[in-house]
């Protein structure tokens, strides 16, 4: 028997596409979407207000506690703080990197780990993050894992600083990347891995287009099954 409340998971590490994609998907199943991301870098950045240290696991977890975060889908999706839109914030490198930082203690996780969940909601969810079809959702009919190189994920960060008039080193990009994706892996809880049944897209050759529709016929091939 199928779950009333659907949900694909998307997860992968970053720079793959999963944020674009997910939320692409999510609106042509016509579904809710939650960015798991952007509530660990929602914590980094109330964080670094607040003064909180990023060593200071019992700090950090009282902190995730207290989270007014709302996301406003919307043509442009915003991500708010305590009244307050941080969206510009959470993109950057710092925050980022400091997301990945915080998210390895496990307090944090536990005190975020509900949160994620108050997003299943009716009709469905598609959910990205690193860890929404091994933790947060394991019981999900529908599952994928997007992954791509670390090169070919570094040259599209850095396309996209490039863009918006940032002076960036791709070879520094490069290495913020691999270590991120060591940290994500090696933390002892949640680690960064694809989820049992999970159906694996490399992105490294594909469109953003072909991603969506990869992701798509996951959903209409369980269905069907």
């Amino acid at each position: 028997m199928h779950d009333p409340v659907p949900v694909l998971t998307i997860d992968g590490p970053s720079g793959a596409g999963k944020g674009t994609a997910a939320r692409a998907v999510a609106a042509r199943l016509g579904w809710n979407f939650l960015d798991s991301g952007a509530i660990y870098r929602a914590l980094a950045v109330a964080a670094m207000d607040r003064g909180v240290a990023c060593e200071d696991e019992a700090a950090l977890a009282a902190l995730a506690h207290s989270l007014d975060l709302v996301f406003e889908a919307a043509a442009v999706p915003r991500t708010i703080l305590w009244g307050a839109d941080i969206g510009d914030r959470i993109v950057t490198e710092e925050c980022g990197n400091l997301a990945s930082k915080v998210a390895a203690f496990p307090r944090v996780r536990q005190a975020l780990l509900e949160k994620q969940r108050s997003f299943r909601r009716p009709p469905g969810l598609v959910a990205d993050g690193r860890d929404m079809g091994t933790v947060v959702f394991p019981d999900a009919l529908y599952k994928v894992f997007l992954t791509a190189s670390a090169e070919v994920r570094a040259l599209r960060r850095y396309k996209q600083l490039k863009e918006k008039g940032i002076d960036v080193s791709l070879a520094d990009l490069t290495e913020e990347i691999e270590a991120r994706d060591r940290r994500d892996r090696e933390r002892p809880i949640a680690p960064l891995k694809a989820a049992d049944g999970a159906v694996i897209i490399d992105s490294s050759d594909l469109s953003i287009e072909e991603v969506i529709q990869a992701c798509l016929a996951v959903a209409r091939s369980r269905r069907e099954s």
